[in-house]
């Protein structure tokens, strides 16, 4: 069994048992955010588009290309009416450069063994001025505290390989121009953002 066979069995048992197809994390906040960050009128790659639940969002007036390591869940996305690749988005992608306005990771980035190569991988694939969008689970928020202090993992998805900060989302866009965050999601996020938002969102333009 090759490396991607693999991949899609480990993640299809995954989402079939914690994720529904309709799921998406951070709900209609996160989905509208990235519906005004992406426009229309673009060329778009979604990296890890699972179901393509999230790609219905901005799937209005836009070319979509889906990626998935899941080919179930791949295959329910080509019903939306985009163009889908089976491959480990881990991996360079065989698309060639320059050939998007917009790369899309959306819980993406911690899932993978080095982010910062899929980052590199989305810098080559975005056309100058181009954005790359997406989102990580703000791992530092209060609920992840309380866990470790409490002797747990801080993370309880396995899934996880790694837990960013504002920070270190950041430092992985150092190659891009215009970096914008946004802290969003969760019913206390009022009272603390940091403490209690649930994702990092995020957006960077590829320098012209």
């Amino acid at each position: 069994m090759s490396r991607l066979e693999q991949l899609d069995e480990t993640y299809r048992r995954h989402h079939e048992q914690h994720r529904s197809p309709g799921f998406v994390a951070g709900g209609p906040q996160r989905a509208a955010i990235f519906r005004e960050w992406v426009g229309t009128g673009r060329r778009v790659l979604d990296l890890g588009c699972r179901y393509g639940a999230l790609t219905r969002a901005y799937l209005s007036g836009n070319e979509v290309v889906g990626v998935d390591v899941d080919r179930r869940a791949l295959g329910k996305a080509a019903k939306l009416g985009i163009e889908t690749l089976w491959a480990d988005v881990a991996l360079p992608l065989a698309l060639p450069d320059a050939s998007f306005d917009v790369v899309i990771a959306g819980e993406l980035l911690e899932h993978l063994p080095l982010p910062e190569k899929t980052v590199a991988e989305a810098h080559r694939l975005l056309r100058p001025g181009g954005v790359l969008v997406g989102s990580v689970p703000n791992a530092y928020r209060l609920k992840n505290r309380l866990r470790f202090l409490l002797g747990g993992p801080p993370d309880p998805d396995p899934t996880h390989l790694h837990m960013f900060s504002p920070a270190a989302v950041l430092q992985l866009l150092a190659g891009f121009e215009e970096p914008e965050l946004r802290l969003a999601s969760g019913r206390l996020i009022r009272l603390h953002r940091r403490l209690f938002a649930n994702q990092i969102l995020f957006r960077a333009l590829k320098p012209r």
